[in-house]
């Protein structure tokens, strides 16, 4: 049952995906960080990343890898304009309202992509789609390595931007008193606007980097966010370290359940450790409390 020639591929299986997990939930809580709001249209966005990431490689030959620099930049540009011309103008700052049209906009897109791609689950091929790298006893897909490798480099630096930049301390001094930063002259607006933009330019990191390991429709997005929420709350709110190490751990905890239960229950174990962080630890691992 704990045979370690089984046991040790499963766990880096699991750290592969849980470092995709842990990008996708960063973008997540850097806008939960600043706006302190739940965005809704997380899971749809990531959703047309992932084919905007199809179309590029299907209609112009650009393999995922390549077309980083043209997502990244992409999902930033369309998170920033959603934040200035939709919902800044439509939430009139009120929470709730922020809430409301982070949904509409998450029903918007999937239904546009419904309209557009049909129901059909679709996948790409590259030249790595079935290389393999061998590390100790397991043979991991060559996608999903360079896909952590790629995760925890984004990772690294959305928390040098964070933290190292005047955009970064900007980005800080709005999620720690919007009222103070104002009056030190710091455009509220344009970094909130910022914040949500560059929360879906990771978004456009992770799918160029999942792609090659993974498939795409237009509910693809819901089973992510779920995820990334949960990893989120796990990590505490708003925090990087947390949403970094908690992905890793989701993604193991997956892994390992799919190993011992069957793929269909493999994500249980994930949310059993949510019920128990949820009684027993409600502000997250790394979560300060209020």
């Amino acid at each position: 049952m704990f045979d370690l020639s089984i046991l040790i591929p499963s766990v880096l299986n699991g750290l592969t995906t849980g470092a995709i997990y842990a990008l996708i939930a960063l973008g997540l809580t850097l806008i939960y960080g600043v706006l302190h709001i739940i965005n809704f249209a997380h899971g749809a966005s990531l959703m047309l990343a992932l084919y905007a990431v199809y179309i590029l490689h299907t209609k112009f030959g650009i393999t995922p890898y390549w077309a980083l620099p043209i997502l990244i930049p992409g999902m930033f540009l369309l998170g920033y304009g959603l934040q200035k011309i939709v919902i800044n103008r439509s939430s009139h700052g009120r929470d709730e309202n922020i809430l409301l049209v982070t949904l509409g906009i998450s029903i918007v897109m999937e239904n546009l992509a419904l309209l557009v791609f049909r129901s059909d689950t679709q996948t790409i091929e590259t030249d790595l789609t079935l290389a393999v790298v061998e590390i100790g006893p397991a043979f991991i897909s060559t996608p999903k390595v360079i896909a952590f490798g790629g995760a925890l480099l984004s990772s690294l630096i959305l928390y040098l931007l964070i933290s190292k930049t005047d955009l970064g301390r900007a980005i800080r001094a709005v999620s720690k008193e919007k009222a103070g930063a104002r009056l030190m002259g710091i455009d509220v607006d344009h970094v909130y606007a910022m914040t949500f933009g560059i929360g879906l330019a990771a978004l456009g990191a992770a799918a160029c980097f999942l792609l090659p390991a993974y498939y795409v429709n237009p509910q693809v997005g819901s089973g992510f966010v779920l995820i990334a929420f949960t990893i989120v709350v796990l990590g505490g709110m708003g925090s990087f370290g947390g949403a970094l190490v908690g992905g890793l751990l989701i993604g193991v905890v997956e892994s390992l359940g799919g190993l011992y239960l069957g793929e269909s229950l493999g994500q249980i174990g994930i949310f059993l450790i949510f019920i128990l962080v949820l009684l027993f630890r409600p502000n997250g691992f790394f979560g300060a409390k209020a």
